[in-house]
């Protein structure tokens, strides 16, 4: 009974879960091309990569979350080795995005600090 109940409902939960980090990228995306506009207008500089990356980093945990639910439901060995591969990749794809957000912000830091004197 809770077998079926798994099977029948956790297609759907790790969906809409896949769905809210596709929606979380692509707001973050759709925010720093406004902001990347809004800069060549004003002349002002505003943290776009942060920005970005923020919307990426997130949006990339949300789809690993997905991705582990998943296990749940692997019937054969073949299709672990699928479903490790997409969630190494994409646990690389986040530790990369961190080393690069933790490097813009030092270096927005850095900068912040030179314009006070």
């Amino acid at each position: 009974m809770l077998e079926g109940l798994i099977e029948t409902w956790l297609p759907e939960v790790y969906g809409a879960i896949e769905i809210f980090g596709i929606v979380i990228i692509g707001f973050g995306s759709i925010k720093a091309f406004y902001l990347y506009f809004a800069s060549l207008i004003k002349k002002k500089r505003y943290p776009i990569k942060i920005e970005l990356a923020n919307a990426l980093a997130l949006g990339l945990e949300f789809k690993m979350g997905a991705e582990i639910l998943k296990t749940v439901l692997i019937h054969e060995m073949s299709e672990i080795y699928v479903l490790g591969a997409i969630i190494l990749l994409r646990a690389i794809l986040t530790l990369l995005i961190h080393f690069e957000l933790k490097a813009e912000q030092k270096n927005g830091d850095e900068e912040a600090h030179a314009d006070n004197y």
